[in-house]
């Protein structure tokens, strides 16, 4: 080696080329964005510039379309190409009532399956559709094209599809881990009155053989028959099922030999809650079911119970068994009586409920003894058996003012009865002060306080006023407008209100509008607001996801004058009696904000503005 080649020195190494600024505060956004969970802070923070905006398209993987109409598909899966979690809503909500009509055409999944099916959201895992009407076209051509990544399906509220789209869904999806039909007009049920002969498919026997990774089955509004031996042999290949709901063609003794396969078992819809006369209920009584309660741990696993379409009362003792560590209780389709053997026992065992739905059977009574044992509860209904105004009065200011005293922590109520006193409504709004949810249902029309004959104004806005979280309140009774003065000062969280039979003049309307800030829903029905109250909310409408009015003094003049102020609102008006066309009254407004504009597909009682 030469004295040169030792004087040689070695080359410095090259820096490594650093990845440009924006990419660098790219890469910290996106790390940051994900762990936001709010979509209203994601929403916030995608407004701060574009680079923001690209960040927080990447990480977004919960999307969440409230109104079917407001965006399409497309822009859905441009703007959120990671989205694994999609939520969708289609009717408002007052088509429960049977205020939209048949065929409206605004609820359809058919674009987002065409989307779904052409591999617009590669990465999706769950999809939760609400008040949508899906075909088994729809499910068909879903379940051929999702992703390998998917894993829940939940459908709430929907119709339009039958037993041969769950079949689909069922063979197809082989890493399916949730599917729950929950309050679904299927069209297989047995009240279908259409001519033609109805084919149902044994869905539950189109799983795929061998283990699943199911974790959650519910089916509980399903009205035909499933064939139990393919039931229980889904069942006992499910070994990670949590949620099982079956509904109401399984027997008791049926339900005690699915309980047997199912260790992992935390929540429960028991179907008929009743023995038959087939083999697996001969001889069952409700101490033998009891019994087999506690030898397969249930009494200590499982926290939610729901079902009883078929309730028999000698049952009861049962569901005492299980009832340390219920956190969940629904008995919506059980007429429970507080005379019934048992009941008061077993509501009085029930420390650790949180979330109770029972009927109105249960009376005064009932809901005191709730009251005086479930200090946790933090959502209650009380739905009605009955759901007419001359129906009995079966609970009163007396069960409301039972849990004000003894449910301090409850968060959301919703409570049906035929009179109220403001006295009642008012203990409530003191004793239960992080209330968020206030759903008081007088069923009888323009109801005063039944023992001073005032109007329910003081009780309201005392709940406005002393509930300063409350997002979400349906007033009913006797209202004027100083009702709705007390909503528009104190009602400042405010994002849902529903009014029915309620004011006197525009007044009442314009203190919601222009006092309720981040007011997003409105929903009202038969009260005497025109277009001078309408025309007073000019300013927010943009900052509403909708606004529904029907049966009010609205004019089509006004709602053409909303129309021309507000171009990127989509004015609806629709008849609900398609066959009395109407001149210059207006039957129904639905307004609402929309991405796309006007959608084409509308039938011919819908006039859009």
């Amino acid at each position: 080696m030469s004295e040169e080649d030792d004087e040689r020195q070695p080359e410095p190494k090259r820096p490594r080329a650093s990845p440009p600024p924006d990419q660098v505060l790219d890469n910290v956004l996106e790390t940051v964005l994900q762990f936001l969970d709010s979509s209203r802070d994601r929403g916030a923070a995608s407004l701060v510039c574009r680079s923001w905006h690209r960040a927080e398209s990447a990480t977004r993987v919960s999307v969440s379309v409230r109104n079917l109409l407001a965006a399409s598909p497309t822009r859905a899966a441009r703007r959120f190409p990671n989205a694994r979690h999609i939520l969708l809503k289609g009717r408002p909500r007052f088509a429960d009532f049977n205020l939209l009509p048949q065929g409206w055409t605004g609820a359809a999944f058919r674009p987002w399956a065409a989307a779904v099916a052409s591999d617009a959201f590669p990465a999706l895992s769950s999809l939760y559709l609400k008040r949508i009407t899906i075909t088994d076209d729809d499910l068909h051509f879903v379940s051929r094209s999702l992703p390998s990544s998917f894993r829940n399906l939940s459908l709430v509220l929907c119709d339009g599809f039958s037993s041969a789209g769950l079949a689909s869904i069922a063979s197809h999806c082989r890493g399916l881990r949730a599917l729950e039909v929950v309050d679904c007009e299927m069209n297989d049920d047995d009240d279908d009155d259409d001519d033609e002969e109805v084919v149902v498919v044994d869905w539950v026997a189109a799983f795929p053989p061998g283990p699943t990774d199911l974790e959650s089955l519910c089916f509980e509004c399903y009205a035909r028959p499933v064939a139990f031996a393919a039931l229980e042999a889904l069942v006992a290949r499910s070994p990670r099922l949590s949620r099982l709901g079956v509904n109401q063609y399984v027997s008791l003794g049926q339900l005690r030999r699915l309980m047997a396969h199912t260790p992992r078992l935390t929540h429960l819809g028991t179907g008929a809650f009743r023995a038959w006369d087939s083999p697996e209920d001969l001889g069952l009584d409700a101490e033998q079911m009891a019994t087999t309660l506690e030898f397969a741990g249930r009494t200590k696993t499982l926290v939610s119970l729901s079902g009883f379409r078929e309730y028999e009362p000698g049952y009861l003792p049962t569901i005492a068994a299980v009832s340390a560590n219920l956190t969940a209780l629904d008995l919506s389709y059980c007429p429970v009586t507080p005379d019934q053997d048992h009941f008061l026992f077993f509501i009085g065992q029930c420390h650790n409920l949180e979330r109770l739905y029972v009927l109105d059977s249960i009376r005064d009574e009932g809901l005191q003894a709730m009251a005086m044992s479930c200090k946790k509860l933090q959502i209650l209904h009380v739905l009605p058996l009955n759901a007419h105004e001359d129906a009995d009065e079966l609970v009163s200011e007396v069960g409301l003012s039972a849990i004000a005293e003894g449910c301090r922590r409850l968060r959301s109520i919703l409570y049906f009865c035929q009179s109220m006193t403001n006295a009642a409504v008012i203990t409530i709004s003191q004793n239960c002060v992080e209330l968020k949810v206030f759903r008081l249902c007088i069923m009888g029309r323009h109801q005063p306080d039944h023992v001073t004959g005032e109007p329910m104004d003081e009780g309201f806005g005392a709940i406005v006023r002393n509930c300063s979280k409350l997002t979400r309140l349906s007033t009913s009774g006797r209202l004027t407008d100083r009702a709705f003065e007390y909503i528009g000062k104190y009602a400042k969280s405010l994002r849902m209100l529903s009014v029915a039979f309620a004011g006197d003049s525009d007044l009442a309307l314009q203190h919601i509008l222009q006092g309720c800030p981040k007011l997003e829903k409105l929903e009202i029905r038969d009260c005497p607001f025109g277009d001078a109250g309408l025309l007073s909310g000019i300013h927010h409408f943009y900052n509403m996801r909708f606004l529904w009015m029907s049966g009010c003094n609205l004019t089509l003049q006004g709602c053409k004058e909303v129309a021309r102020r507000l171009p990127r609102m989509v004015v609806e008006l629709i008849n609900s009696q398609p066959e009395n066309e109407k001149t210059d009254g207006v039957d129904i407004l639905y307004m609402y904000r929309s991405l796309e504009g006007p959608r084409e597909d509308i039938p011919p009682f819908v006039k859009i503005l």
